[in-house]
């Protein structure tokens, strides 16, 4: 782990100024990302000047990391505590009350905001390294409560791994998005998350397809802005906004740098062109499946199907959310909005399937919400589950949402 610039014993002021640095340090970077958030923002916050900031921490990314490592920590935490609890599905439930429990604390000031863990690939691989083993550390204790027993071959495995990547990335997805809820209200809507990944959405008559047909096809003819926009996504999804250079993005479609400079005017521009790709590709998709036939089940399940397919594709992947930090403000409130409006229109398969029977009364609010997080963390799904696949990811990974978490155990 990194080592803050400090003596080896710290006093009590040392450790109550260290706290609050980090108290104001993710609540910046939840706002405006590891680009946008300076050790200047943190030390106007805290009342210090910026060197009197780097005494604790000498760089911005000591910082980002402390900050990561104290969530991880509390996280793991919860897992531990949840651990005892004799049945998977009790811990299950137990984990998410906690962490809900620990979401209304931040909500009420009674401590401090949780550090989202988009800012991990904006990281330099010295401190990225240092954050990714401390989250891999967290998945595994998670992956553990969701076990009944010890997994007896491959499949078993994956599909366990692929169960915990869908928990814990609605769980800490929460964050981005219960602040729309009074606090008094987070145990209520912990329960209906509970809900969701434990029951899942269908109606006793309907039923998991592993080979629909009729899923819409998502493709598109590849320009050569086309293909730009495709390698810039897949390097910020990989490396983040630092990480997707224009000498990245040219090498990996073997060009010049020219050229890049020559489709695109600068990165800037580029990022907000991918978001624009990645709305469009869902916008499209969810109008062919929302005109075609059908029940609410089988258009959610075709939209589903579609995306996360997508996610697999040639012409894939979606951009993910998580670099909405590296986004300039008036951008990132932007494309959060459309984001946020094509999510919604997920409510409309949600309350025709019940009205027609085919999905059972939920919430369809926080359920929209559940099934646009699946769709964005599919994109990490071959992270822990090495041999996912457009053929399979679908019974891997939006199954579990639908049906619920322990439906292929």
């Amino acid at each position: 782990m990194l080592k803050e610039t400090a003596q080896a014993r710290p006093t009590r002021r040392y450790v109550e100024k260290r706290e609050a640095i980090l108290d104001a340090a993710a609540r910046l970077f939840n706002r405006k990302g590891l680009r946008g958030a300076t050790l200047s923002d943190v030390a106007q916050e805290v009342g210090l000047s910026t060197n009197s900031i780097t005494y604790y921490y000498r760089k911005k990314e000591d910082l980002v990391v402390a900050c990561l490592m104290r969530t991880i920590d509390e996280i793991a935490g919860i897992a531990d505590a949840t651990a005892g609890e004799p049945l998977p599905q009790a811990r299950v439930r137990r984990f998410i009350a906690l962490f809900f429990q620990r979401l209304a604390r931040t909500a009420t000031g009674e401590r401090p905001e949780l550090m989202s863990f988009r800012e991990i690939r904006s990281l330099p691989d010295t401190h990225a390294d240092v954050a990714f083993a401390a989250y891999t550390d967290m998945f595994r204790r998670i992956r553990k409560l969701l076990r009944s027993d010890t997994p007896k071959d491959p499949a078993q495995r994956s599909a366990l791994s692929a169960a915990a990547h869908l928990l814990l990335s609605l769980t800490s997805g929460a964050m981005t998005w219960v602040e729309r809820y009074e606090p008094e209200d987070y145990p209520k809507v912990a329960d209906t998350v509970v809900d969701i990944l434990l029951n899942g959405f269908a109606s006793p008559s309907s039923q998991w397809d592993s080979a629909p047909a009729g899923t819409p096809p998502i493709s598109k003819a590849e320009t050569t802005q086309e293909a730009f926009l495709r390698a810039a996504t897949e390097l910020l999804n990989e490396l983040g906004y630092r990480g997707a250079s224009a000498d990245r993005i040219s090498a990996r479609l073997n060009l010049t740098k020219g050229a890049f400079y020559h489709h695109n005017e600068n990165k800037d521009d580029l990022i907000a062109a991918c978001f624009d790709r990645m709305f469009a590709v869902i916008r499209d998709a969810q109008s062919k499946v929302e005109n075609g036939p059908g029940t609410g089940w089988d258009k959610l399940c075709a939209i589903a199907r579609a995306l996360v397919g997508y996610q697999f594709s040639s012409q894939g992947p979606l951009l993910r959310l998580t670099i909405y930090g590296a986004l300039p403000e008036e951008m990132r409130k932007e494309k959060m909005l459309t984001m946020n409006r094509l999510s919604a229109r997920f409510v409309r398969f949600l309350v025709q399937g019940m009205q027609d029977g085919s999905i059972r009364a939920l919430d369809q609010s926080i359920a929209s919400l559940q099934v646009n997080g699946m769709i964005n963390a599919a994109v990490e799904l071959r992270r822990w589950v090495p041999d996912a696949s457009g053929e399979n990811a679908a019974d891997l990974f939006i199954r579990p949402l639908f049906l619920g978490i322990f439906s292929g155990q």
